[in-house]
């Protein structure tokens, strides 16, 4: 059972090993590196970058279970809070145990490992939703979490650097597929399409408003279709449906008891010389930017 501080629930040693490494700064990697580097997924190459999440995945674990340990409001204390902590202290603690990665059979060994790793969070957002449903509780009405800027920053990092794990950890597992897919680089695909991506996002984002309110506002899209660039996929179809998402719930709330129809919400896609930008707003200017 997760206890509230870490310190009667692990050892001395591992505490201490816990505060050394989130005290170092973690190590930043472009899209770019990932995509050159897993380019030749051979098997030194292969061999560097387990060396590599073998040093730096202990740091960023560490930085989240010092900022789990230490959350305001009395968030850490909540029991899925505790249980997402203890995911990241036995994520941390068994890459630490792991021994120094040598070899390729090693570095087999430590895919299999990290693998592991990734499937034990899966369900982090889903357990840390639970906790701030029971702060919010908590707060009832005398504080909503729209006045607890900490929370919602906390929460920021927070999501930021599970992405960042997840990423690195998934890109490293799928350099040993044996036959990618045309056009991938791990988990990069190299041409991927922001237009097609936003209308299937779309499309997932009104079918989830017609099970929530029965109906749901049309949605357009304009941008270049034959405009392509290198990402994941997976990522930005899950940004642009919680972008879409929100945009349908804020017109089809306004609009709920409105004698007049919902007005169409028109999501661009720009590309610029060094970003892209998703932008989406309807007639009455309810502008959401991505």
């Amino acid at each position: 059972m997760a206890m509230y501080k870490l310190a009667v629930s692990v050892s001395r040693s591992l505490l201490d090993d816990i505060h050394r490494c989130s005290l170092k700064k973690q190590t930043g990697v472009s899209l770019k590196h990932m995509m050159d580097f897993g380019s030749y997924p051979n098997e030194n190459n292969l061999l560097y970058s387990a060396q590599f999440l073998h040093k730096e995945l202990p740091v960023r674990l560490a930085l989240r279970v010092i900022e789990l340990e230490n959350l305001p409001h009395g968030l850490s204390s909540k029991a899925d809070v505790l249980k997402v902590r203890d995911w990241y202290v036995d994520s941390f603690k068994d890459l630490r145990n792991f021994p120094e990665i040598q070899d390729s059979k090693d570095e087999l060994r430590f895919t299999e490992l990290i693998n592991e790793i990734k499937m034990r969070h899966n369900y982090v957002m889903q357990t840390m939703a639970v906790g701030i449903q029971e702060l919010k509780k908590d707060l009832g009405r005398k504080q909503g979490l729209n006045e607890l800027p900490e929370i919602h920053q906390f929460l920021d990092r927070f999501y930021m650097s599970r992405i960042g794990i997840r990423m690195l950890i998934g890109q490293h597992v799928a350099l040993h597929a044996p036959n990618p897919p045309p056009g991938y680089v791990g988990l990069i695909c190299t041409k991927v399409s922001p237009v097609t991506v936003a209308q299937n996002a779309i499309d997932d984002a009104r079918s989830a408003c017609m099970r929530t309110y029965g109906t749901s506002p049309d949605v357009h899209v304009y941008g270049d279709p034959n405009f392509t660039f290198a990402y994941v996929p997976t990522h930005l179809h899950h940004m642009v449906f919680e972008l879409v998402k929100n945009s349908l719930r804020a017109v089809q709330e306004r609009y709920m008891d409105s004698d007049h129809d919902c007005p169409p919400i028109r999501v661009v896609v720009a590309d610029g010389l060094e970003d892209v930008t998703i932008k989406a707003w309807t007639a009455k200017n309810l502008d959401i930017f991505l």
